[in-house]
């Protein structure tokens, strides 16, 4: 059974989407990057990675399903920061985006009675759980410990052992 049009369609911008979200947490990496907080630039960078590799799973999906993606041009982000603070509500900010973005592409799934991929969004939709959860996180620890000096040391210390873990899907 081939793809509906508006669920593929939206699926493809949705590539585009998370693509944008790699550029974006790049600028953030650099943001801290420059500041000297390497963990906090690891952080994002290993979004980068977990961005670009949702990117490859719907662009494998739509491949799976007979759909030919169509790579878009990528928004320059233009975001600047005058504290460490902004690129976290950023952040969250963002990642509500990108949830009710994913939210749109399971309702045109549900509409089009594709099954398929609501399961693939399903997994989505937990992950954004978790990104969401995640940004909140990080701006309760900035509120609580970032003004000082040894709590932000020990913030940037954390983050800096974070690792890429590939996404996997039970599907």
């Amino acid at each position: 059974m081939a793809l509906d049009e508006r669920v593929s369609e939206k699926l493809n911008d949705q590539i585009n989407k998370e693509l944008y979200s790699a550029y974006l947490y790049l600028t953030f990496a650099d943001y801290y990057d420059d500041r000297g907080l390497k963990g906090f630039a690891n952080w994002y960078m290993i979004q980068v990675q977990e961005e670009v590799a949702h990117a490859k799973i719907l662009r494998r999906y739509l491949l799976d399903n007979g759909v030919l993606p169509r790579m878009e041009a990528i928004e320059q982000p233009t975001l600047t920061f005058a504290n460490d603070m902004e690129p976290l509500t950023a952040a969250l900010e963002h990642e509500q985006y990108i949830t009710k973005s994913i939210d749109e592409c399971y309702h045109v799934a549900h509409e089009a009675l594709d099954l398929r991929t609501m399961k693939l969004l399903d997994w989505f939709v937990q992950e954004q759980g978790e990104e969401e959860t995640n940004s909140r996180d990080m701006i309760t620890n900035m509120e609580l410990f970032g003004s000082d000096p040894k709590g932000l040391y020990d913030l940037d210390r954390e983050y800096q052992a974070r690792t890429f873990a590939a996404p996997t899907m039970a599907m």
